[in-house]
């Protein structure tokens, strides 16, 4: 242990000599939390403020008199569709969903029919598509409202066609809720900790070769075991650095956030960054979307972001969960270390 802290010490004072290391250390730590809030509340920022215009842009709204005043008593403005709407959406030049009303729209409702009504949008076209289901939600209402007056002209109560009461009762919690924008923040963090440690890690094998070094080193009477945990320790040391930081980089980051709605659902203080650290020390992601199963917490990178997901859920986080990702993270680093000093025994000193 005495010569694996020798190692230690050396390889620990030349990744903090070596300005690349430092820089990755910075970038990934330091700068990921404040960069990552500020991008996110600008993405909600101007959902919200593109919301709060309340605008529709409608080609053919002369034809409809009818659709056009419900929008009105909606608070909605009613704008005018480009003659090229739709070669700007391909673009995404055009941040809005198109309303394409027929010429016989308003004909077609006097005689009861159903008129058709287009809302012209592109995938490819976040902003758009991000309006596209309001604006729906915004044209089945001038549905029910033209069905219930039809049904009142014709004498018959509208409360007929209400067959059963439907509630929506959301049983999430405010930090299940907040976790569906925070949900990233495990993913950065954990990237953020291999990319910073894989640039110690490359300094102490290739760097060592590169610079010559390598070869004097393995004259050391100094066991390969010894060599190989003292290098691992200094690599690991600066993981759990960039851990440390990248936890606790979201603390002040919070206060660029332009977004009072997402203010709000962000559940991130202390507490979140401890625990979050502390799940991050023992490791050395995929991303989930088909829910937590019991497998995920024996899969190295994928344990880790499943419990810090539950962290950000507020959800009770179980020592024996936990203690089953540190133990696959050990063995695993284990069996690299002594894969590593059987490999440095066979190296051939020149």
């Amino acid at each position: 242990m005495k010569a694996a802290w020798q190692v230690f010490r050396k390889e620990l004072i030349d990744a903090l000599r070596d300005r690349r290391t430092l820089f990755m250390v910075l970038l990934s730590s330091v700068a990921i939390g404040p960069v990552l809030l500020v991008a996110l509340s600008a993405l909600v920022g101007q959902i919200e403020r593109r919301a709060e215009l309340r605008e529709v842009v409608v080609q053919g709204i002369e034809h409809a008199p009818t659709l056009h005043n419900y929008l009105l008593r909606q608070t909605f403005t009613v704008k005018p569709a480009p003659a090229d709407y739709e070669e700007q959406l391909r673009k995404s030049r055009l941040g809005d969903p198109v309303v394409v009303i027929g010429r016989h729209f308003e004909a077609e409702l006097a005689r009861g029919e159903a008129p058709l009504v287009e809302i012209v949008t592109s995938s490819a076209n976040q902003r758009a598509q991000s309006s596209a289901r309001r604006i729906e939600h915004l044209l089945r209402g001038f549905g029910s409202e033209q069905a219930m007056l039809r049904l009142v002209l014709r004498g018959v109560s509208p409360a007929l066609m209400e067959v059963v009461q439907v509630e929506e009762r959301d049983l999430a919690s405010p930090q299940t809720r907040a976790a569906q924008l925070t949900g990233m923040l495990p993913f950065f963090v954990l990237m953020a900790v291999l990319y910073g440690a894989l640039t110690a890690a490359l300094d102490t094998t290739a760097g060592e070769r590169e610079r010559g070094s390598l070869e004097p080193l393995l004259m050391n009477p100094a066991s390969r075991a010894a060599l190989v945990v003292g290098k691992w320790g200094a690599v690991a040391s600066v993981g759990m650095l960039i851990a440390v930081l990248s936890s606790f980089s979201f603390l002040p980051g919070q206060w660029l956030l332009r977004s009072e709605s997402l203010a709000a659902l962000f559940q991130y203080g202390l507490r979140e960054a401890l625990l979050f650290l502390a799940l991050l020390l023992p490791l050395v992601t995929l991303f989930n979307q088909e829910g937590e199963q019991p497998w995920h917490l024996w899969v190295p990178a994928l344990g880790q972001m499943t419990l810090m997901n539950r962290v950000l859920k507020g959800e009770p986080l179980g020592v024996a969960d936990a203690l089953v990702a540190a133990l696959v993270c050990v063995l695993l680093c284990a069996a690299s270390l002594a894969y590593v000093a059987s490999q440095l025994r066979r190296a051939a000193v020149r």
